[in-house]
């Protein structure tokens, strides 16, 4: 087992098998199975982690079938997988499903009404993880959804002091396909001849009146910066050879979207090139065994109009250096959930963060004739719709 920097806490290759026992609840299909079937797309997007988390506890060590053993209790919800023609996830829906699953939880075992859903975790990988929106004012307008407020979340969404971000919230990294990493990896003696590479949108057409600006202005201040710096790649355009490309590359910018995290920071990582992170207050996956700071470079938001500056003068030593801690393949086997687990996969981390809560606080048991704190009433009458499908 592998420390990978001195001042971690944790080692990247812990085992969680024998550290707690998960009860993943039998749900109707409509909730998962079914979902996906209706539109495949769901198995390979940047939040498909909610997917891939549940079949893997299907098959782990990790899960028990008695839930009277059980340290935590998963629901398999797939939020995020119901999708509009484009892609993108119908937000006004997420609440429905989510209440849809808890109600029936909660109606057919005694677990959840014990701890007002305490000992429960869940999946929640939109860009504001349970404030189930894409722009943030009206994330945060919505704040976390009430019936969730005690349960732990696992999203990708961490930002330091937000509204969106509770406390005790595992952040994870989003889903990046393995099997299509594995396809596109070049030579390691590829050489990088790209000083900085992006591709991705400049602007959002879901700007609006009231402030929503795209990336709070930062990728716009990229493009009309450096659209014609010969050190920048940059380019809305997404080529067949981004994979490539980024592999040919020094810097990878990566800079917020709506929210803080994209998928390529994974990206960045898999492929060995430094991830450039603007973004202000980002909390990173897994940061208690992951070293960021050591191979990463952070830019902060007010200075990205400084950043050829920035990045020239990080001495050809010191890219080095970050480039032989990228190289590390534990390094990059966090932030990926292959079909097939591996040890120290995203999966082990994800269960070794839940292993260290435990054992959980006897507070956070409800005494007998206590009612709950939760708001049940809470939400828009949309919300209030038995979910089908």
């Amino acid at each position: 087992m592998q420390r990978v920097s001195g001042h971690q806490r944790h080692m990247i290759g812990e085992d969680p098998v024998g550290r707690l026992k998960v009860y993943v609840y039998d749900i109707p299909s409509t909730f998962n199975k079914k979902v996906v079937q209706r539109d495949m797309r769901c198995l390979s997007h940047m939040f498909a982690v909610e997917i891939h988390m549940h079949l893997y506890l299907l098959s782990s060590s990790v899960r028990t079938l008695d839930p009277d053993e059980a340290d935590w209790f998963y629901t398999p919800i797939y939020t995020n997988c119901d999708l509009t023609v484009t892609g993108l996830p119908f937000i006004n829906n997420m609440p429905r499903m989510m209440r849809s699953a808890i109600n029936y939880i909660s109606t057919r075992w005694p677990y959840w009404n014990r701890t007002d859903g305490a000992d429960h975790f869940f999946v929640v990988p939109h860009d504001f993880g349970a404030c189930f929106h894409f722009q943030e004012s009206e994330a945060t307008a919505r704040g976390i959804y009430p019936l969730l407020q005690r349960a732990t979340l696992l999203q990708t969404f961490g930002q330091i002091g937000h509204s969106c971000l509770k406390n005790g919230s595992v952040v994870i990294p989003p889903y990046v396909s393995p099997r299509k990493v594995f396809n596109h990896t070049l030579s390691v003696d590829t050489p990088r001849s790209i000083f900085a590479y992006f591709r991705g949108v400049f602007h959002d057409m879901n700007e609006t009146p009231n402030g929503d600006r795209y990336a709070r202005g930062v990728r716009e201040a990229i493009w009309e910066n450096f659209k014609d710096n010969d050190l920048f790649d940059i380019s809305s355009e997404h080529p067949i050879t981004y994979y490539e490309d980024m592999q040919r590359s020094i810097f990878c910018l990566c800079p917020l979207g709506w929210a803080p995290w994209s998928p390529r920071l994974v990206e960045a990582v898999v492929f060995g090139c430094i991830p450039v992170i603007i973004a202000d207050d980002i909390v990173l996956p897994f940061r208690d065994v992951i070293p960021w700071d050591d191979f990463a470079v952070f830019v902060p938001e007010k200075e990205v109009d400084n950043l050829e500056d920035i990045l020239t003068s990080i001495s050809e030593s010191e890219v080095k250096k970050k480039q032989r801690i990228l190289s590390d393949p534990q390094i990059k086997q966090t932030l990926l959930f292959p079909r097939q687990s591996v040890p120290g996969d995203g999966f082990h981390q994800v269960m070794n963060a839940l292993a260290r809560k435990l054992p959980h606080e006897t507070s956070i048991y409800l005494k007998y004739g206590q009612p709950s704190a939760l708001n049940w009433s809470a939400g828009n009458a949309s919300d209030f719709i038995p979910w089908q499908l």
